[in-house]
């Protein structure tokens, strides 16, 4: 055999020996790596919360824009369904629909009414594992929200900050719609949020009916269910002693804020913040 012939073979086995050498290496390689990154092989992230945010009175879902906005930055699901705002009993169910249609862990938010409607929806779902007021109504059984607001002294929702109108039902009768004069929605309702802001929600507010602030509450969720508790202690709508004793009665997690009756509005990140800590206290 010529010397070249022989370099040509022992190049060849040289090349051979790499190349095996290379296969093995890189064979143990891809199975390490396909060990590590095998997704059987990884405890799955428990998923996040719902957050279902319920707007109250004179209010609509887009109230929560900026709560909604800074929760969806953090990963969590929001949903903030429009509140019917006719009567207790038919907003509650309505909502309650609503929680139907969600699988896994809720997080029910109430403001104002909203706080109300909450008490009553969660009931009898077993998914809702946590309730948080903001600067909300939490009524017990046969409360309604007049006698929870006169309570206390200190609301300005009365007779002269209140524009009523008549509106069609369904059985021909009429139910009564109770809106808030201008002055009204600027002193008693959001005084610390810019003034063309008030201008907008004057513009844009959602009634609610004289039949949703009278009807009586049932039985209430937060005997059940844990809750927190966002007290807004510049309020003057419902006063702020009435709201520190609706927390109290329902041993909520309770915090305050210095904020008009619109802490979701124009405290925003304090409203989050209550919001995360019922979430993150879901195991």
């Amino acid at each position: 055999m010529s010397p070249l012939n022989q370099l040509n073979t022992a190049t060849r086995r040289l090349i051979a020996g790499l190349v095996a050498t290379l296969v093995v290496v890189l064979g143990f390689g891809t199975v390490a790596f396909a060990s590590s990154d095998d997704p059987g092989q990884r405890k799955p992230d428990a998923p996040k919360p719902t957050i279902v945010l319920v707007h109250g009175g004179w209010d609509n879902s887009t109230g929560w824009n900026a709560v909604v906005e800074k929760l969806q930055q953090r990963g969590y699901p929001v949903i903030a369904p429009a509140n019917p705002l006719r009567d207790l009993a038919s907003d509650s169910a309505y909502v309650s629909s609503v929680l139907d249609t969600i699988q896994g862990p809720i997080v029910l938010v109430g403001h104002s009414y909203g706080g109300a409607v909450i008490t009553n929806a969660a009931v009898g779902h077993a998914n809702v594992k946590a309730l948080v007021y903001i600067a909300a109504f939490a009524p017990d059984q046969g409360e309604s929200l007049g006698q929870l607001v006169t309570m206390n002294p200190g609301s300005e929702i009365g007779p002269n900050t209140l524009i009523t109108r008549p509106y069609p039902l369904a059985d021909g009768t009429q139910g009564t719609d109770l809106y808030l004069t201008q002055s009204g929605l600027k002193t008693a309702f959001a005084a610390d949020v810019p003034s063309r802001v008030q201008d907008q929600m004057f513009a844009t507010q959602r009634p609610f009916s004289q039949e949703a602030f009278g009807s009586p509450s049932g039985t209430p969720a937060w005997k059940t269910i844990p809750s927190w508790y966002l007290v807004a202690s510049n309020d003057h709508a419902i006063p702020p002693a009435t709201q520190r004793f609706m927390a109290q009665r329902a041993g909520a997690t309770t915090s305050e804020v210095k904020s008009s009756h619109v802490a979701h509005i124009s405290q925003p990140d304090r409203t989050v913040d209550v919001i995360l800590e019922a979430a993150k206290s879901i195991k």
